[in-house]
């Protein structure tokens, strides 16, 4: 049975979970209090009858003591009018002779028959009960120049049961109501901590059959799971963006390979036809699919250098070099290549900076962006490099003044594949993965590149990067 129950509680919702888990909660310690505040409360209102028995047993014995000292035992009778007064309501007072004999009693709504008389030599107090009715017991011996015995002195508890009684009864209702309200109330707090998580589940969901779209509601509470939810919309964000660019890439790259392919296809089929006995279709189709073997081999290993980049560790990341002299090494063996270009260097604001960069990272950054400055200017041909002291960072911005990017293709000049006026792209070599690696680069060194270009003035290049502490 106790089995059947824990496996039908690990099957109930999460909120039913925290409603029943606080209204246990609430219940065991409300009950606890009570039953405690019950027992001291009852062994109190006990105490304070004992206490006030003790008191008129003593002012009874007081009072026979001074007024029966000298006198005959029978006289005893007379005090009657005495106890009349000093006994309260349900008690009994009486006078025991030596052999136990009762010698006077007085009642006020008390049946003498419930109480034996009895002589004693020492006091005794106790609690009884005589059928339904609880009885507090006090006796103590009396003594007097000719007398000797016990006074017995009874009450009745009945008011002392009825308060206890009621008490009780206050305290289970209050129980009761207790256990209601809180369910209510561990009802009504679990519900308002579900609903993110039902939120969240809901979009899971409708992303599960409807796709990345799909996110979770604007959840404003400022709590953990608010922040969940939020975290939750961030990573679909960051999927859809994924996926995106992971779509784009299989068409881009799929677009990439189908021309050399169908290239190298077309060559191979005409070697078959033709190509064995004629040597020039055979050196003609021989160099068309050198080139683009070339090609396909210089894109794979674009696509495995951008998968390097992507997954480098900045624990990879070498102390502090000097930037200017690697500036001006790697443009000297560029400037070389380019004879035809000028290229105006201005770094005299950052001749003693240290950055953390590993060289070749560095070099290789600035080779991908000189290349397209150098690609895309076919008129003016000049290039500007510059180098600009920040407060925490140095940026190198690369200026040419070709043809220049539309606005509408800036936000796209960084995703792989991506060509500017994809009509023309074959005219300028290239794969489009050029910029994708050094931005990565760029970001895995806590930098940042950012591109601005006016069509047919010019492309700015910016590339910031943090200084070294060691030179702050």
């Amino acid at each position: 049975m106790m089995e059947r129950l824990l496996r039908y509680m690990r099957q109930l919702p999460i909120k039913w979970k925290l409603a029943l888990g606080a209204t246990a909660l609430i219940f065991l310690l409300f009950a606890t209090y009570n039953f405690a505040q019950y027992l001291v409360l009852k062994q109190w209102m006990m105490n304070q009858e004992r206490d006030n028995i003790q008191v008129s047993m003593a002012q009874i014995q007081d009072y026979f003591q001074e007024k029966y000292h000298t006198e005959d035992a029978l006289q005893i009778t007379e005090s009657r009018a005495y106890l009349e007064k000093m006994i309260g309501k349900n008690q009994l007072v009486r006078i025991v002779g030596k052999e136990g004999e009762p010698l006077l009693t007085v009642t006020n709504h008390f049946d003498e028959n419930w109480v034996t008389p009895k002589s004693i030599t020492e006091p005794e107090l106790f609690d009884t009960t005589h059928n339904e009715d609880h009885i507090l017991i006090y006796r103590s011996p009396i003594q007097t120049a000719n007398f000797a015995g016990t006074i017995e002195l009874a009450s009745n508890l009945e008011t002392f049961d009825l308060f206890s009684e009621t008490l009780l009864w206050v305290m289970l209702i209050g129980g009761v109501l207790a256990i209601f309200i809180s369910a209510f109330s561990g009802l009504a707090i679990a519900r308002q901590l579900m609903h993110p998580i039902r939120a969240l589940t809901s979009t899971i969901r409708s992303v599960k059959e409807k796709g990345l779209t799909e996110r979770v509601g604007n959840i404003q509470n400022g709590d953990e799971l608010s922040s969940l939810a939020q975290l939750f919309n961030e990573l679909m964000n960051q999927l859809e963006i994924s996926f995106r660019q992971q779509k784009q890439f299989v068409e881009d790259a799929s677009h990439e390979l189908r021309t050399p392919i169908t290239i190298l296809e077309g060559h191979l089929s005409l070697l078959n036809r033709w190509g064995k006995s004629n040597p020039e279709v055979l050196e003609e189709s021989l160099q068309a699919s050198l080139q683009e073997i070339r090609r396909m081999k210089g894109l794979v290993q674009e696509l495995l250098t951008l998968t390097r980049v992507e997954s480098q560790l900045l624990t990879e990341i070498s102390k502090p070099i000097p930037l200017v002299p690697l500036i001006h090494e790697t443009l000297d063996r560029f400037e070389a290549l380019h004879s035809e270009f000028e290229f105006q260097l201005k770094t005299e604001s950052i001749e003693d900076v240290l950055i953390s960069i590993s060289p070749l990272h560095l070099e290789q950054i600035l080779l991908i962006v000189l290349d397209n400055a150098v690609k895309y200017s076919a008129n003016d041909k000049r290039i500007v490099i510059e180098g600009l002291r920040l407060k925490t960072d140095v940026q190198i911005i690369v200026r040419d003044h070709g043809i220049g990017i539309p606005e509408a293709d800036l936000p796209y000049v960084f995703d792989r594949f991506y060509r500017v006026d994809k009509a023309r792209n074959r005219e300028i070599a290239g794969t489009g993965l050029g910029l994708s690696i050094a931005n990565q680069s760029v970001r895995n060194y806590s930098g940042e590149m950012t591109i601005e270009s006016v069509e047919n003035e010019g492309t700015s290049v910016s590339i910031k990067l943090p200084i070294s502490p060691s030179v702050h």
